[in-house]
């Protein structure tokens, strides 16, 4: 960590005030994120100390967690109705490229991100593609949705920059998480943030939070040099 060595922290630099976080799984007891509806109540809290102001909560649809869009929508308004501060919530979510979301997508019963509706958060496997990764995101597109990919760089199969810069140049939008930043995913994830930053290739940036205590880990993690997004 001596690159960090004599950069402010996310807390010292109050990074994330005025931010907006596009990932996070607080919505709670929905997947492996948030269990009770008391601890999403005191992250949301700790989120306001630190100044955040708008929350996409984006918990997982898969065929291990296959979530429905009524379900999701159904507890998160009940997260609503119990939350009585000022960050702005919304609700979309974090979808495995599998045949769940192939139903999904096909019935046009997705919930997507961002306030102009045209965004879809996607995630795959760390070490394994989908075989169809490109034609499934060109699918995305065909739908009139940017796929956004959550956190490009924690995918271990992807081997280089080339592989990053391909799917971007094919209109992929890419989401980081500040946690590899911090060095919670390991050295590779953080490494390869740090040269997608340099690259100015992220649109988009989340927490990926999934417990409360990994807020304090991040806070302490010292700032890149380049942090555009």
């Amino acid at each position: 960590m001596f690159f960090f060595k004599k950069r402010p922290t996310y807390r010292s630099s109050q990074y994330f005030r005025g931010f907006t976080d596009y990932h996070c799984h607080i919505l709670p007891g929905v997947d492996d994120g948030v269990a009770e509806l008391d601890q999403s109540l005191q992250i949301l809290s700790d989120y306001e100390q630190l100044g955040i102001t708008t929350v996409w909560l984006t918990p997982h649809v898969m065929e291990d967690i296959p979530n429905t869009t009524a379900a999701l929508q159904q507890r998160f308004g009940e997260l609503c109705d119990a939350y009585q501060g000022p960050i702005a919530l919304h609700l979309a979510a974090e979808y495995m490229l599998d045949t769940v979301f192939d139903q999904r997508l096909a019935a046009s019963d997705l919930l997507t991100l961002g306030d102009e509706g045209n965004q879809v958060l996607v995630e795959t496997s760390y070490f394994n593609p989908p075989l169809n990764l490109e034609a499934t995101l060109r699918d995305i597109m065909s739908h009139g949705l940017f796929p956004v990919l959550a956190h490009p760089e924690r995918y271990r199969y992807m081997p280089d920059m080339d592989a990053y810069r391909r799917l971007r140049q094919m209109g992929v939008r890419f989401q980081l998480n500040h946690g590899s930043v911090a060095g919670i995913y390991g050295h590779t994830a953080q490494r390869k943030a740090l040269d997608l930053l340099k690259e100015h290739a992220y649109d988009l940036s989340g927490t990926d939070l999934h417990r409360r205590h990994q807020l304090a880990d991040m806070l302490d993690a010292r700032l890149p040099e380049t942090m555009n997004i």
